[in-house]
């Protein structure tokens, strides 16, 4: 099933990525990742969520870290390339659009922990969390576009908040 959602991701870039642009979006795919890749060692040994495939190809999807590696490569240039292309001018259709953005990413998740059981939340995340981390994430996309420094700052606060949240025993750490 994440081949499936993931070449959904791929089509709906080809289609509505902004492609010229491509260069602009570079540096926030790349903050996209370290903050995926910063989550997946930090909780390597003690994950808050992980990924695993129920449906198809589960010899190609094996694990957590092949899905993760996936979605990374695939469904986040493709966020970027469509949510910064598109991103409005007008404060109100910019809450509209972060509102749509966090609504896909929440309801996919929803859909994946609930029903398909291709998600699994562990040590107290919840989808509750997600919601509140989407609506982090897209707005510091947007910072990171704009405003990298900033958006760097603010996503160690971030971190540091989430890391007391959700500690690490110090046993899981290396």
């Amino acid at each position: 099933m994440h081949l499936i959602y993931n070449a959904l991701f791929l089509l709906a870039a080809i289609k509505w990525g902004d492609w010229r642009k491509w260069r602009e979006y570079y540096p926030t795919i790349l903050f996209f990742f370290v903050g995926d890749l910063l989550k997946n060692l930090l909780y390597h040994d003690y994950s808050i969520w992980t990924y695993q495939e129920t449906m198809f190809a589960k010899d190609i999807l094996s694990n957590h870290t092949i899905i993760t590696l996936l979605i990374m490569f695939i469904s986040y240039p493709a966020t970027v390339l469509i949510y910064l292309g598109h991103f409005p001018e007008k404060r109100w259709n910019k809450v509209l659009w972060i509102g749509l953005w966090v609504s896909i990413y929440v309801i996919v998740e929803y859909i994946n922990v609930k029903y398909l059981h291709l998600i699994k939340h562990h040590h107290g995340w919840t989808i509750q969390w997600s919601l509140l981390f989407n609506l982090v994430m897209f707005p510091m996309l947007r910072l990171h576009q704009k405003q990298p420094l900033i958006a760097w700052g603010l996503s160690i606060i971030w971190i540091i908040l989430l890391l007391n949240m959700f500690p690490i025993p110090m046993k899981y750490i290396k």
